[in-house]
């Protein structure tokens, strides 16, 4: 699992990413530090699967190394992908037609989870929830799961109900248009942990954190997808209530 580069790193990242491919000899000329500075720089990025390395075939003597960036690497180096995000998001309210932004949500949803499934381990929705928020955290968005004592009996005979719980929104930039990217998020998750999630409570309407638990649990119902597709319509900003039924 990957976590954010340190700032110092990062220098790293983006020459590799305007030279394709750089010896220690070369980054310890482009950075200015010294040599054990930047093994360990590479050490940290080779971890983290962001850089990989290869023998230089035209090196005398000593055997010496070229660095270039994974795939990994290369979406992580000077991504960012707000502007384009938001403006994408604005295009999908736009549309009028119900069913076909439905759908597309669903689509949406699916796709995110696949890109993110085979990170998350565990046989029981609790243990799932955990790699989830694991995942999360490593990319500096702060998750933690609750098990709270229930009289009700759980799927996969789990004693209590899992409750994830999110403490910074992954997409600040897109919950600030409308209620409607949590709803996407849901779905998301539902899909990850292979059972349908709630959204129980929600930042947006004042409440601490975002929370997610299982659908049949106990606590307040999910925002439905007939509700989800409704609320990114054109025009005004429509916020989906909290307590829409599923």
């Amino acid at each position: 699992m990957t976590t954010t580069p340190e700032t110092s790193d990062l220098q790293v990242l983006d020459l590799l990413r305007k030279n394709s491919a750089m010896s220690v000899s070369q980054l310890i000329s482009s950075t200015g530090v010294t040599a054990t500075a930047v093994r360990q720089r590479l050490t940290r990025l080779l971890k983290q699967g962001l850089i990989e390395r290869a023998a230089n075939p035209g090196s005398r003597g000593r055997p010496s190394h070229k660095y270039t960036l994974t795939d990994l690497g290369r979406r992580s180096a000077g991504a960012n992908f707000a502007d384009l995000a938001v403006a994408l998001w604005q295009e999908v309210r736009d549309i009028k037609d119900q069913e076909i932004r439905r759908g597309l949500l669903k689509r949406l949803s699916k796709r995110m989870a696949e890109s993110y499934a085979e990170q998350i381990q565990g046989n029981s929705i609790g243990e799932r929830m955990e790699s989830l928020a694991e995942l999360f955290s490593a990319r500096q968005i702060p998750f933690d799961v609750k098990h709270i004592p229930s009289a009700a009996v759980q799927p996969h005979n789990e004693r209590s109900l899992p409750v994830l719980s999110a403490h910074a929104c992954p997409y600040p930039a897109l919950a600030e248009q409308d209620q409607s990217i949590c709803a996407l998020e849901k779905m998301m998750f539902s899909e990850l942990l292979g059972e349908n999630v709630k959204l129980a409570s929600c930042r947006l309407n004042g409440d601490h954190c975002c929370t997610f638990e299982p659908a049949g649990g106990h606590s307040s119902a999910a925002i439905s997808t007939t509700s989800i597709s409704q609320s990114i319509s054109p025009g005004p900003l429509v916020e989906v209530p909290a307590a829409a039924v599923s």
